[in-house]
């Protein structure tokens, strides 16, 4: 095609593209008819655009017609409109949507932690020679008259509760990433975990100070704990799928699932900070231990009721929390609906 019928055919349209899109910068509520023919132009110059860089070697049309497009785009898609609706989309959608995708992980994990904690606690609470072999009698009760309370007001509690989250988070990461060795060292953490929570609980037990230690784990544990268990769902899940990849290579099953762990261990990066406030600022506090408990407790009610019913719902309109579908969703909304918010 001749460059100068190019330009004699489609210049009107570039013009009146740029009136449209400097005009929709200065009105806030422009009318439909405008909206939908700035979006139809912008489609229009978008494809004049990829012509010109294949068949015309004109820098000075190229540029033209990409800011032409990058401008009207700016008012279409809006930066921070979008933004807020990708942000919006990852915490109603993805993160829940992976969580609930990988909730037979999640159940597993759980079992990984909670089974040795339950077993160690009970082991320890109802055995005088394996609370005596745990520890010296002097640190047993150093531990559970003073340390073990003394640790949650250790430091202000600003510090404190960045310290913790900094840590929970350190060891989501790990777990998370130790999948990768077909489960085994995850598994290993997880059973860590609730191994360290069951002696806790036993040597408390033993010493008959059970509800002073429930009254100081529970307000963050419920929901530390909960957040740690969907962490090492994520790694047995990425293990898995090098395992047993289905009808994918193994390359492409761990590709696929490594987008979905990054979605859940992004939205945990939420859940450690909510942890590691409440942490900081209520478990070492002075309020009533029912209060803390109460606290603690709703909290992680909240949380897994967010991710039951909006994971189902996620998959019931047939998301699974990959990254990519995210993005899709939002390239997928109508271009007028995302202007008229902008």
């Amino acid at each position: 095609m001749d460059i100068d019928r190019f330009l004699a055919e489609h210049d009107a349209t570039w013009q009146r593209l740029g009136d449209l899109t400097k005009r929709a910068r200065k009105v806030k509520t422009p009318s439909a008819e405008e909206l939908e023919e700035l979006v139809d132009l912008y489609q229009r110059t978008s494809t004049h655009l990829s012509i010109a860089r294949s068949a015309f070697n004109d820098p000075a049309l190229t540029n033209r017609l990409t800011r032409l497009v990058a401008d009207a785009n700016a008012v279409i898609y809006g930066t921070r409109p979008r933004t807020v609706r990708a942000l919006a989309r990852f915490f109603t959608v993805s993160f829940p949507g992976a969580v609930w995708h990988d909730r037979w992980f999640v159940a597993v994990a759980a079992a990984l932690t909670f089974v040795p904690a339950l077993a160690v606690g009970v082991w320890l609470a109802n055995s005088q020679a394996a609370v005596e072999a745990s520890a010296p009698e002097a640190v047993r009760e150093a531990y559970v008259e003073e340390d073990f309370e003394a640790y949650y007001s250790s430091e202000p509690a600003a510090q404190f509760a960045s310290e913790v989250f900094v840590n929970n988070v350190q060891v989501a990461i790990y777990a998370f990433a130790a999948g990768i060795l077909l489960c085994g060292v995850t598994a290993y953490i997880l059973i860590l975990n609730g191994s360290n929570v069951g002696v806790a609980a036993g040597l408390f037990a033993a010493a008959g100070e059970s509800p002073k230690f429930w009254g100081l784990i529970l307000p963050h544990g419920l929901l530390e704990l909960s957040a740690v268990v969907i962490a090492g769902a994520a790694g047995l899940r990425l293990g898995w799928a090098i395992i047993d990849p289905g009808d994918r290579t193994r390359r492409e099953a761990l590709a696929e699932q490594g987008r979905r762990s990054v979605v859940i261990i992004l939205g945990l990066i939420v859940v450690f900070a909510v942890a590691g406030v409440i942490e900081g600022f209520v478990t070492g506090s002075s309020l009533h231990t029912f209060f803390r408990v109460g606290l603690g407790a709703t909290v992680a009610l909240a949380f897994w009721l967010y991710i039951f019913t909006q994971g189902r719902l996620a998959a019931s309109n047939g998301f699974t929390g990959l990254l990519s579908e995210e993005d899709r969703a939002i390239r997928a909304q109508p271009a007028v609906g995302a202007l008229v918010t902008s």
